[in-house]
């Protein structure tokens, strides 16, 4: 508690002296820059004192970041005065943050994900309630209506994160997830339907018999897996909730009317989907690599264009991807399919959350100028700052033709199948999670969208093998193939992944625990003998009572419960 009450303090120390400056109009001090907006609510001068350097965490990585010497990055440091030294983790990013809250010495800025809650009780970070009302008109109009969601808990109202994973009113326009096919599997087999774990599966079988190696005399691999570290869960344990009818919320499913929970793994439905991956596994069309191979290794496998299938995100094998499209390798790209275990479930990719807060960027104690910090969050946040970061500048990245913001394009096939340089030189893509954003689909006052993702764009992004095999199937985009939001009811708690865990709570402990089991006996499951697997499967869940399944399931209740009160109240 004491270094909460010493972030309040500075904080205070900060308001009072930014108060002044302002009274004294000297125009001295880092509190006094940029405080004027222009028309589209962004900055109308440049910042007129020597640009201070903010240290700058993420937990995410950013293998494109170029140290703000990118064009939008410069752009960022003459509107704001404003230059990030940035450190991203590597490996364990939810370790590496709790060694940050446990030393107390912090970076001015820390994005955070899933550590917001040691931080917190580090008092590592500070309220932006009053820095928020008092210097950021644009975020207080971004999260207008959304600001009872930005609370911290039932508990604790203040404002310790703005949200930035996050954009406001988000529309999908396409899919980045499912169950991925190589586009020369789909032609070659006729665009055959890939509606169950069976159709993908008869495809790549299919497709492996006729074409066993690829033309350089390399085997062909039918469905490889990325578990390296926290990769699992998105390539290997989250698909037994979105191929089985339930949505995204972690490790835990919830139901939407009671708000009971389960721990999602002792679905019996999930039993059978890793049974089917069991059987991939036995039949030969599963990579035999998949639980030993490293992240570098699983990228570059996709790289070489070997990869028939895959059950992951775009943007977790993307690079390998886009190493073939420069290449012009089109065919060797990936398709997205709403693949589940049967005919009769729904794929839950987009089941709604409604708006999510909690992960984002929070404001450090050992901030020298939070005034000067809550403002550059405050520019990324204006009109301005977001055409500027989602489309970069005009005339170079962008031109207006009748009132309309356009891609060149030589500059869009450069950004597509030259994504990495493009991002590194340009600093397009870079930026968006740093700041507080709108989402895909919203519109600024000249009728142009925020964002670069909307339906014209996203299609004229497409190769034309991409376009050939969409036609195939009758969509526009991939998400066209997938069940629409309006299917499902919105969770009134949005994600339980999203919701912060109390420092002193047992469930840190108890997660712990089960994440410990899991990620031992679910590779064991996929790798076993099929007759052996149903003996598995009863040591293991008998594992996860032993450890205290059911309680971290009631104490995650609670914290849901709350997060649905605490979202509900004005």
């Amino acid at each position: 508690m004491a270094k909460r009450r010493r972030a309040a303090l500075v904080l205070t120390a900060v308001l009072i002296a930014g108060a002044l400056a302002g009274c004294s109009g000297n125009g001295n001090g880092g509190n006094t820059a940029n405080t004027g907006t222009g028309k589209n609510g962004g900055s109308t001068n440049a910042a007129s004192e020597k640009p201070i350097t903010m240290t700058f965490y993420s937990e995410d990585p950013s293998p494109n970041w170029a140290n703000m010497q990118d064009d939008i990055g410069k752009v960022l440091t003459e509107k704001t005065g404003i230059t990030l030294d940035a450190e991203f983790a590597v490996g364990d990013p939810v370790q590496k943050s709790a060694l940050i809250a446990a030393s107390g010495n912090y970076p001015d800025l820390i994005s955070s994900k899933n550590s917001i809650n040691k931080f917190v009780d580090a008092g590592a970070v500070i309220d932006l309630t009053d820095l928020i009302e008092e210097h950021a008109p644009n975020i207080k109009k971004l999260f207008e209506g959304q600001m009872n969601r930005l609370r911290y808990s039932n508990e604790d109202k203040s404002i310790y994160v703005i949200p930035t994973y996050a954009g406001v009113d988000h529309t999908y326009f396409n899919a980045g997830g499912g169950f991925e096919l190589q586009h020369r599997v789909v032609k070659e087999l006729g665009f055959p339907k890939i509606r169950t774990v069976k159709d993908f599966e008869n495809a790549i079988k299919t497709y492996l018999q006729k074409h066993p190696k690829d033309e350089n005399g390399n085997p062909n691999i039918g469905l490889s897996l990325n578990a390296d570290d926290w990769h699992m869960y998105i390539s290997v344990t989250n698909p037994a909730f979105y191929t089985t009818g339930a949505p995204d919320d972690g490790e835990y499913q919830i139901d939407v009317d009671t708000q009971k929970v389960t721990y999602h793994f002792r679905r019996p439905e999930e039993k059978e989907y890793f049974r089917w991956l069991n059987h991939m596994n036995a039949e030969g069309l599963l990579d035999k690599e998949s639980f030993v191979q490293k992240y570098d290794q699983y990228k570059a496998k996709v790289a070489s264009g070997r990869v028939l299938g895959l059950i992951d995100q775009d943007w977790d094998y993307g690079d390998g991807e886009k190493a073939l499209k420069a290449e012009g390798k089109f065919e060797y790209g990936y398709g997205h399919y709403p693949v589940t275990l049967t005919e009769d479930t729904k794929e839950t990719s987009f089941w709604p959350t409604g708006f999510m807060a909690g992960y984002g960027v929070a404001i450090s104690a050992d901030n020298p100028d939070p005034v000067k910090t809550i403002k550059f969050l405050d520019y990324l946040a204006s009109d301005e700052g977001q055409v500027l970061v989602n489309w970069g500048i005009e005339g170079k990245h962008y031109k207006v033709e009748n009132g309309k913001r356009v891609i060149p394009k030589e500059v869009n096939d450069r950004k597509v199948n030259d994504a990495a340089n493009f991002q590194k030189e340009t600093g397009i893509g870079t930026y968006t999670n740093i700041g507080p954003h709108y989402g895909d689909g919203v519109k600024d006052a000249t009728d142009n969208y925020y964002t670069t993702s909307f339906p014209e764009q996203i299609t004229a992004s497409f190769n034309e093998v991409e376009k050939e095999v969409l036609a195939a199937y009758k969509a526009n985009t991939w998400k066209d193939l997938f069940p629409s939001e309006d299917e499902f009811p919105v969770r009134p708690w949005g994600a339980a992944w999203n919701i912060p865990v109390p420092g002193e709570s047992e469930i840190t402990i108890l997660d712990e625990k089960l994440k410990d089991i899991t990620w031992k006996r679910i590779p064991e499951l996929i790798l076993a003998n099929p007759a052996n697997f149903d003996n598995i499967w009863d040591s293991y869940m008998k594992d996860l009572e032993k450890a205290g399944v059911e309680k971290a399931e009631d104490l995650r209740e609670e914290l849901v419960k709350q997060r649905v009160q605490l979202w509900s109240e004005e």
